[in-house]
């Protein structure tokens, strides 16, 4: 399981999910450019110290990422565009779960090139969650799925 972020945009999201993808051990992919220096007092301050625990890797744009995508693993976007509930999803350990950017998503060639698209069901009228709070929400499900939580320390 790992997750991706596509051009993140918001110093604070990419921080705070690094951190959590630190405390879970699931590796995170960021895509760039990003919207922010990662020497950005912001994205040091909500990683904290987890930041440096993460296991990251950093693809200087869409190209470089889809290339290094290793076989078997599918490229799941969690997007307000989709259909299908991630609640009904039967996820797989080696699947990618993407994010998009706070400010425009991803576009259509992004969309096209995922194996799956995702939502999180919200009441009527909402537009959509803080990122850091959709990674979470579906790698908690994805990682409860495939038995990937950390043991207990």
């Amino acid at each position: 399981m790992r997750l991706a972020l596509y051009q993140p945009d918001i110093p604070q999201n990419a921080g705070t999910i690094l951190r959590m993808a630190a405390c879970l051990g699931v590796p995170v992919d960021i895509i760039e450019p990003a919207g922010f220096q990662f020497s950005d007092r912001h994205f040091r301050r909500a990683g904290l110290d987890y930041a440096q625990r993460a296991v990251m890797r950093r693809h200087p744009n869409w190209a470089a990422f889809a290339a290094q995508r290793e076989d078997g693993a599918r490229l799941l976007l969690l997007t307000t565009r989709a259909e299908e509930a991630y609640t009904r999803f039967p996820f797989a350990a080696a699947d990618v779960l993407l994010v998009g950017r706070e400010s425009a998503g991803v576009p259509d060639e992004v969309h096209a090139a995922a194996d799956a698209r995702l939502r999180i069901p919200m009441v009527a009228g909402a537009r959509s969650l803080n990122i850091a709070v959709a990674a979470a929400m579906v790698l908690g499900e994805a990682l409860r799925q495939t038995g990937g939580w950390p043991a207990l320390t």
